[in-house]
């Protein structure tokens, strides 16, 4: 099996690592981690290395992979800018008891734990989590970054933007749009969509923060709104 590294080792590298272990795909061999504190010691008897300059070296230790295990969609994000500057690819860990259709497109740096289900036709960009027990429905889109938390359920047809974060428990209809950067409380009900960087929460889910329509009109929201991609 290819030899691999877990960027991250807070909790969600210790789910990762269970998943990859579960899986049986790869060979993780160390962790990497920023905090210098931790180096040395060891998570699951697993060593950390060192920090993200140690990938150089580890490549001639026929390390071929890696995968971010970093809970906070834009930090997460920012760890893999640096990664594609380095020659080492970066893997999905997908637990064996999630349930993915066969015509589901998968990017990469995807995390899909324990019992997730993810239906036909849907799209999962790259350095997506679909959380433990998450239910992703036909032809949704799960744009880059986004993490999708346990237990949540989204309907047919549901577009999640990039950076985006749908907390635990939370239910979304069909035909909706999660905006870019938004947040969806634990438990919510979204019922309509949710503008870029909008915080709504609720049954049903309600705007409470909303930095674009501050500083926006409303036709100039919308016009926002019409021209953001995913």
């Amino acid at each position: 099996m290819e030899k691999i590294v877990i960027i991250g080792a807070g909790g969600h590298g210790r789910v990762i690592l269970d998943i990859l272990r579960a899986a049986n795909d790869y060979h993780p061999v160390g962790f990497i981690d920023a905090n210098t504190a931790l180096h040395g010691r060891r998570i699951d008897g697993l060593k950390i290395l060192g920090d993200l300059s140690i990938l150089e070296f580890l490549k001639f230790q026929d390390v071929t992979g890696a995968i971010v295990a970093i809970g906070d969609n834009g930090i997460r994000r920012e760890y893999v800018e640096q990664i594609k500057k380095i020659d080492i690819k970066l893997i999905n860990a997908i637990h064996p008891s999630a349930n993915i259709a066969a015509n589901v497109t998968l990017g990469q740096n995807i995390v899909i734990a324990s019992g997730a289900l993810v239906c036909a036709h849907c799209q999962i960009g790259n350095s997506v989590i679909l959380n433990t027990g998450c239910i992703v429905d036909h032809e949704s889109v799960i744009a880059n970054s986004a993490h999708i938390c346990p237990g949540a359920k989204l309907a047919g047809r549901v577009i999640v933007e990039s950076g985006a974060f749908v907390g635990i428990g939370a239910t979304v209809i069909q035909n909706i749009r999660i905006g870019s950067g938004a947040i969806v409380g634990a438990g919510a009900v979204v019922i309509n969509d949710v503008p870029p960087a909008a915080t709504v929460v609720g049954v049903p889910a309600k705007i409470i923060k909303s930095p674009l329509s501050h500083q926006l009109t409303p036709n100039k929201l919308e016009e926002y709104l019409q021209e953001v991609t995913i």
